[in-house]
């Protein structure tokens, strides 16, 4: 068994000191390419498929997967890639011909720069607003988590007090998010990639070294428990995995609004598409490098290791200085980059959506206040969120959070959202979209307050997937059967939704577009 390195040295500070100039000077950057809010908010519509893409899968996931998510895959092994991973990759790959697309030519149709902004036309201004507003507190919440993962890495790696390490890592992610928008994010979140991309890898090598070479990437199964090497371990069993795979459908092809704008982004539906294929190749790949050490850690670290350490303890058990502030620095890119997105998703849900309908005359402020009110949500935004952070306890926790909270409240707000593009819920209104909302909602709080021991006396798998899935597979049902039996038509939903459409088409068959505009022109030209 390896000997543990003690905490961090000077050099390991030293790499994570400039990391952190490094993030902030890029935000600096990016803030001399903000010259408007459409700028600020959705990269003005000019972020490149490839830088998207990245930008898409560094945004799904934070430090979590370092903490909750790697205790998982050091407790019971393989599990977790098949049920996390891979159903991402496959909820992707199910998705991303419809709903990426889609998001990239609601921006083009509508000059929207908010993924919220498009319900107006499509339901009303009540569906619109609750969405918001329930969206905006879900991921208050959900950020906070986030902070609460970095923290506890901080911790294990230097002794730093949480509370300093939601400060630190808070203080500079805000600084840069602020300064330069989604511009800042993106450029940020590839640079962030980059330095991932080494460590994690650094880390791989280390793990295969001390346990033999290359051959242990197929060996170690051979001396763990016979469970890790199982696909599906009680509770994460498929009924569970495809609970997630509902879920993951929704959020990482939009309902998730921060990953929404990463579509939105992009000049064209079929550069949004590309993105999307690429986030889904990474989720199959990058994953795999991520979990190998966790998965090996029972075999290298003490017996009595606390598996949401077990992370932590692996690096500095077999890196050297300075590698191991470069692996921590890789763990905070991820975090960071999670959570600059959120924030500038949800500060272009407050400046276009929410403040407009505060005010009277429902009039949209002009461009250069929706900037500086952009700024400043996105300041305060991330405040409160390191404020929750701190006391993160007393709402369940970090698995509590990002699992119960976020993943069983996203289904109420994504499929009034996601389902309400595509043509075959048109009828669906503003009635079916309230209803899908609330009653998710209300299901959520059924499950986790009202009836939470009959639930918990079930099997484990059940119980799981009824905390995770329960809200969402509520929220489909109902929007889906009101839709069809109280089927409502409003002409400028059917105009926007038939748009959208037409466009779509002519992007994947651009030739039989031209020849039939050919055919038209040549009609009118001999009448």
């Amino acid at each position: 068994m390896a000997t543990m390195t003690s905490g961090m040295s000077n050099l390991d500070w030293a790499v994570l000191c400039a990391f952190f100039i490094l993030m902030l000077g890029l935000g600096l950057w990016a803030r001399t390419r903000i010259r408007s809010a459409s700028d600020y908010f959705s990269a003005g519509g000019e972020m490149p498929w490839w830088l998207s893409g990245i930008s898409h899968h560094m945004s799904g996931y934070s430090s979590a997967a370092f903490v909750g998510y790697a205790a998982i895959a050091y407790s019971t092994g393989f599990t977790i890639y098949v049920w996390w991973a891979s159903t991402i990759t496959l909820a992707m790959l199910i998705g991303y011909s419809i709903f990426p697309p889609r998001w990239a030519k609601l921006r083009q149709v509508t000059g929207m720069i908010s993924p919220l902004e498009y319900l107006v036309i499509r339901y009303n201004l009540s569906t619109q607003q609750a969405l918001a507003w329930s969206g905006s507190l879900l991921k208050v919440f959900d950020v906070g988590a986030k902070w609460t993962a970095t923290a506890i890495l901080l911790h294990v790696f230097a002794g730093v007090p949480p509370v300093s390490g939601v400060l630190l890592t808070g203080g500079v992610t805000l600084a840069y998010a602020v300064a330069g928008g989604l511009w800042a994010n993106a450029i940020t979140d590839f640079s962030q990639f980059c330095i991932q991309l080494v460590a994690g890898s650094l880390l791989l090598a280390a793990v295969l070294s001390r346990l033999g070479g290359i051959a242990a990437l197929w060996t170690i199964w051979d001396h763990l428990p016979p469970s890790h090497a199982h696909a599906f371990v009680a509770p994460y069993t498929p009924l569970f995995a495809v609970s997630f795979l509902v879920i993951n459908t929704l959020s990482y092809n939009g309902g998730t609004w921060n990953l929404a704008q990463r579509f939105i982004a992009a000049p064209t539906g079929n550069q949004a598409k590309k993105a999307a294929l690429l986030s889904a190749g990474l989720y199959l790949i990058w994953p795999l490098v991520l979990f190998f050490p966790m998965w090996a850690g029972p075999l290298l670290t003490p017996v009595d290791t606390n598996p949401s350490d077990s992370y932590a303890l692996l690096v500095l058990m077999l890196l050297p200085h300075g590698l191991i502030g470069l692996v921590l620095a890789g763990l905070f890119a991820q975090t960071m980059a999670m959570t600059s997105s959120d924030a500038n998703a949800i500060s272009a849900v407050v400046v276009r959506d929410i403040l407009p309908a505060l005010r009277r005359d429902r009039i949209k402020l002009n461009d250069a206040s929706q900037l500086l009110a952009g700024r400043i949500c996105t300041f305060a935004f991330l405040a409160v969120s390191m404020i929750i952070a701190i006391f993160a306890d007393r709402f369940g926790g970090v698995l509590g959070l990002v699992i119960l909270w976020f993943a069983a409240l996203l289904g109420p707000i994504a499929v009034p959202m996601l389902f309400g593009m595509l043509l075959p819920f048109r009828r669906c209104g503003s009635g079916a979209a309230l209803a899908a909302w609330l009653g998710g909602i209300v299901s959520f709080a059924l499950i986790r307050f009202a009836f939470l021991a009959r639930i918990t006396s079930l099997a484990g798998d059940m119980t799981t997937a009824i905390n995770v899935g329960g809200p969402v597979v509520v929220a489909m049902a109902l929007y889906v059967l009101l839709g069809a039996f109280t089927s409502s038509s409003k002409p400028a939903a059917d105009a926007l939704l038939d748009s959208i459409n037409r466009d779509l088409i002519a992007d994947q068959h651009p030739k039989e577009t031209q020849l039939t505009d050919a055919g038209k022109n040549s009609t009118e030209g001999c009448a």
